[in-house]
């Protein structure tokens, strides 16, 4: 057993100083600079919610008015619009039906408004050299 007082911690030097060397503190390293961050890619979220709701403001409906033709809540639209909430296909159909669009055309305004901030992106990050996103690729 110990001869030690059940409080006190025992202290285990990981490095032992060589004989008449005081201790010295470990060496300071300078603090790292962070890289500038890469441009964040749009979720699809964000998308299709600023889609639907720049297509209700143009046809000046209020967001009730389309909940309700969409028969679905107007918080929840709400959320949607705002991008807080990733929408199923049928929320999304009935919301584009509710303003006369369909899936496709909501999808499709929503890959152009893709297509426009990601070269936007890339043009600031990457030069004349960035890819072009001309294909609507959506995976489950």
């Amino acid at each position: 057993m110990t001869s030690q007082a059940p409080d006190e911690a025992r202290v285990i030097p990981l490095r032992r100083p060589q004989a008449g060397a005081p201790a010295a503190p470990p060496p300071r390293r300078a603090p790292a600079v962070p890289a500038a961050p890469a441009p964040k890619e749009p979720l699809w979220r964000d998308l299709v919610g600023d889609v639907l709701r720049r297509e209700r403001l143009a046809q000046e409906r209020t967001l009730k008015d389309v909940a309700d033709a969409a028969r679905i809540s107007m918080p929840y639209l709400s959320e949607v619009e705002r991008g807080r909430k990733e929408a199923s296909s049928e929320v999304l159909a009935a919301a584009a039906h509710a303003l006369g669009l369909g899936l496709g055309d909501l999808l499709s305004l929503a890959h152009g408004e893709l297509t426009r901030v990601t070269s936007r992106h890339a043009a600031r990050g990457r030069g004349a050299s960035a890819p072009r996103h001309d294909g609507l690729c959506l995976a489950a």
